[in-house]
């Protein structure tokens, strides 16, 4: 007699369909504007939610010194959001892209691998670092890249 192979399904795999989800790192430099630029129209052309991330340093320095920080990186955080809308607006087919907009505080690299592992995100995009200094102590691409968890393109 013939034994029959049970059949088991298969764990939830990330991206194996395509992107459902992906996040983009959104700074204000120039580079980080063509990262989310890219990573709007990928998002578009897969059908997949684009979550662009601000994260707002924390200014210790300034803080310590009686600076009203919050409501300077606060300012920076709305700025960004109405210049991402706008851009994104004038996107061809924009109508079609389903996108949030997420503001947080701390460390970059922590904040940006805690928002993907939390949105589930099968795809991290940001923009290569503008800043010099970075070739010696690691950009957060660089470490997003060595974490290993999501596909991550870094935008020039």
């Amino acid at each position: 007699m013939e034994e029959k192979e049970e059949r088991v399904p298969a764990p939830f795999e990330r991206g194996t369909d395509g992107p459902k989800v992906i996040v983009a790192g959104l700074d204000g430099s120039d580079s980080s504007w063509r990262a989310t630029a890219y990573a709007a129209g990928l998002a578009r052309r897969q059908n997949a939610l684009l979550a662009v991330v601000h994260v707002q340093p924390l200014l210790v320095a300034g803080a310590a010194l009686g600076a009203p920080t919050a409501a300077i990186t606060a300012d920076a955080a709305e700025e960004l959001e109405r210049e991402a809308r706008s851009a994104i607006g004038r996107m061809p087919e924009a109508g079609s892209l389903r996108w949030e907009f997420h503001t947080f505080h701390g460390d970059p690299y922590t904040v940006l691998a805690e928002a993907a592992d939390g949105l589930k995100a099968d795809a991290v995009v940001v923009g290569a670092s503008e800043r010099a200094g970075h070739r010696l102590a690691g950009s957060v691409a660089v470490r997003l890249v060595k974490a290993g968890h999501w596909p991550v393109t870094v935008v020039p």
